[in-house]
């Protein structure tokens, strides 16, 4: 069986820069899978990607389909066979389908009674006769938007416009919405045209020839040494952000970088706004002296050769003139008012139909923020600052500026509070209360922005639920699961040493109060719970905890979120601790059977103690459990835990010398009702019954 390279190729109109890297990935996942699927062999495959086109190399692809014998069960040996020897018709039946004659069936036992079994070859196909199906696979792509295009029903990211199909020389053929295969690609739009392969491995330098770098990675790597060598040319630092790296890597063939400059004049509008207007509008990277200071000069990646370079630099710097100039002319007007001017027009802009203005939302805030603070000890001017900073906190919504740059919220707030005259710690408040906007994002620094940050993703989350929209599965439109991981990282980062459930109950109040509770209180507050409880399960998986001692954490009481995590990988680590097993033993037999003890109705005596065993117990739990309580609401995680360890001989002692589901239903009651006891205090650590050890810990 000999080998060859398979190049499959679709090209297409220019895709979005976002869609490009995903749906190469997805072609080649997708390929790969069908020939495993179809028994096709291969040593490699090789995946390439520019803005117009996704393709595939397949190398050492095998020219035929591996050849398969299978062995096919039927019916029972009773069932083929009738009284007099003969074949019956499930017999008949069974050989008809697996394409053999009824004289090459046999018999097999299995299980104690023999079955028929028939024997099915199959011979491999050739392989450019399989090919033919990728036309499926190509098909069956999905994106995050299609389009149709002319008469034709499909749905595709871009209208195709040619198809390769080629299998070393040949061509595969098939057609997808009148584009039918052949072995001639198409270069760069302006700088190349069409070309014939003569076969599949030449489809790197054929397109190289016509000034196309298809491999994105080499594209990628291209773009990056063009600007690390300008850098080291003009003694410039160009700092390389690589999600702009990787959209403008998808919206070239052919990069060549280069550089232009603007007026010196705007390096007088904040510096932010200078590199959104660059980044974002125009896909140019910011140019920065050695200490870090905005220079005025801008570095782009021109979809095409050194030619002509000036007339690209002028035209950039004419579009990017314009850009600024509007960027001056919001940040002038933005600052002829103050800051606390923005309030008014909160009132008028709808935050949610059923939930009112943005103005109504800050009110909010604000009460949740002092509320806050005061569980945090905060008095006086720390207070004043923490209510201001949430009074303005969305003040900067109105603004021209954030107005023309959405991503720039926050941060003109902090900058037009500070041209305003307030407080700098007021200002970084407004910029971090939106911390953290996503996964891996810093929380806030202080502790005013973090005070803000958590109000608000706390009312945004309470009223959501309240007004019943909860994320199912996938959906989560309001970014619910994102703020309320955020709330998580702030209490940790901080170190806040108060209980979670009990600032929830304080947002669910607020909101109450102003009527904004659609479903019964304790139900929205049931829901919340265990929705932060999956936020603070996938936090604690990320950090590496097994999923056990996740269980076994979250099935006490969240409180303090920083003991709930710190008792997690205490736990974790004793995992290796050779005792740690009948400590949990010890432990579970507790809490197991205080579980019969759910429908008892007196409750616990001790005048009813009969052993040693039994007084001994009591005793030390209640000489332990004030302490155990006082450690972990200090955050003493393994002080907490070696005062129950000492329990465990007492447990051993009792159960060898107590019965506890005496004849005597007083006594059983009480011993239930003290094994119920005795369990509370267990599990105000952890549900220890939920550890699971293996064979070989």
């Amino acid at each position: 069986m000999s080998k060859g390279t398979f190049l499959l190729e679709i090209g297409l109109e220019e895709m979005p820069a976002r869609f490009v890297t995903n749906s190469m990935d997805q072609l080649a996942d997708n390929v790969e899978d069908w020939l495993k699927n179809h028994r096709l062999s291969f040593d490699n495959i090789k995946k390439y990607s520019t803005p117009r086109r996704l393709a595939i190399v397949i190398e050492g692809l095998d020219d035929k389909q591996a050849d398969m014998e299978e062995e096919a069960k039927g019916p029972s040996k009773k069932i083929a066979i009738d009284s007099e020897g003969n074949w019956t018709k499930a017999a008949q039946g069974f050989s008809r389908g697996q394409g053999v004659s009824v004289e090459e069936l046999y018999f097999k036992e299995l299980k104690g009674e023999e079955y028929v079994f028939a024997k099915k070859f199959t011979e491999g196909q050739s392989t450019d006769v399989l090919l033919k199906g990728l036309k499926d696979v190509i098909l069956s792509m999905q994106f995050p938007k299609n389009m149709k295009w002319g008469s034709h029903n499909l749905k595709y990211v871009r209208p195709i416009k040619w198809l390769v199909a080629l299998f070393d020389s040949k061509v595969i053929p098939f057609g997808i919405a009148d584009v039918h295969t052949n072995n001639t690609t198409l270069g760069h739009r302006f700088l190349g045209g069409f070309a014939t392969l003569m076969k599949a491995d030449d489809y790197i330098n054929v397109l190289m020839g016509e000034h196309v770098i298809v491999d994105p990675v080499e594209r990628k790597l291209a773009i990056r040494q063009q600007i690390t060598e300008l850098s080291a040319v003009e003694g410039w630092n160009i700092p390389i952000d690589e999600d702009l790296l990787e959209e403008v890597n998808n919206l070239v063939e052919y990069p060549t970088v280069l550089y232009g400059s603007f007026d010196e004049r705007y390096l007088n509008i904040p510096e932010e706004v200078l590199i959104t207007s660059m980044r974002e509008h125009q896909r140019y990277f910011p140019v920065k002296d050695g200490d870090g200071k905005l220079l005025p000069y801008f570095v782009t990646v021109r979809n095409g050769d050194h030619r002509h370079l000036d007339n690209v630099r002028k035209g950039n710097e004419k579009v990017l003139r314009a850009r600024l100039a509007d960027a001056e002319f919001f940040y002038q007007e933005d600052l002829k008012k103050p800051l606390e001017e923005g309030l008014k027009r909160l009132e008028s802009i709808v935050y949610h139909v059923e939930l009112g203005s943005i103005g109504d939302k800050v009110r909010r805030i604000k009460e949740l923020a002092l509320t806050l603070g005061k569980d945090l000890d905060m008095t006086g001017e720390r207070l004043a600052k923490v209510e201001r900073a949430a009074l303005l906190s969305k003040a900067d919504l109105v603004t021209h500026m954030v107005g023309e740059f959405p991503e720039l919220e926050g941060r003109m707030g902090e900058e037009y509070a500070l041209k305003s005259g307030e407080d700098e710690e007021v200002a970084k408040g407004i910029y971090e209360h939106y911390l953290p906007k996503q996964a891996g994002d810093e929380p806030p620094a202080t502790d005013i922005g973090a005070i803000v940050s958590v109000s608000d993703k706390l009312d945004t989350v309470v009223t959501s639920f309240g007004i019943g929209l909860i994320p199912t599965g996938s959906q989560d439109p309001h970014g619910l699961r994102r703020q309320t991981a955020g709330i998580v990282q702030i209490f940790l980062t901080h170190g806040w040493d108060l209980d979670l459930i009990q600032v929830l109950t304080e947002g669910i109040d607020v909101a109450e109060k102003r009527g904004l509770l659609k479903r019964d209180k304790e139900s929205v507050k049931e829901d919340l719970v265990e929705f932060l409880k999956l936020r603070v399960k996938n936090l604690l998986q990320e950090q590496g905890v097994r999923y056990d001692v996740v269980d076994a954490v979250l099935k006490t009481d969240l409180g303090q979120i920083k003991t709930l995590v710190n008792k997690a990988h205490f736990l974790q680590d004793q995992l290796v601790n050779p005792e740690f097993k009948q400590v949990v033993e010890a432990f579970s037999r507790v809490t197991n059977i205080s579980k019969k003890a759910t429908d008892v109705r007196v409750d616990f005596d001790s005048n009813l103690l009969e052993g040693e065993a039994e007084k001994e117990l009591y005793n030390s739990v209640q000489e332990v459990q004030a302490k155990v309580r006082d450690y972990l609401k200090t955050g003493k995680i393994s002080f907490a835990y070696e005062e129950l360890k000492g329990l465990v001989p007492k447990i051993h002692d009792y159960f060898d010398n107590t019965m506890v589901m005496a004849e005597d239903t007083t006594l059983r009651n009480n011993r239930l009702k003290q094994m119920q006891e005795t369990s509370k205090i267990i599990t105000t650590f952890a549900d220890f019954q939920s550890i699971v050890f293996h064979s070989e810990e």
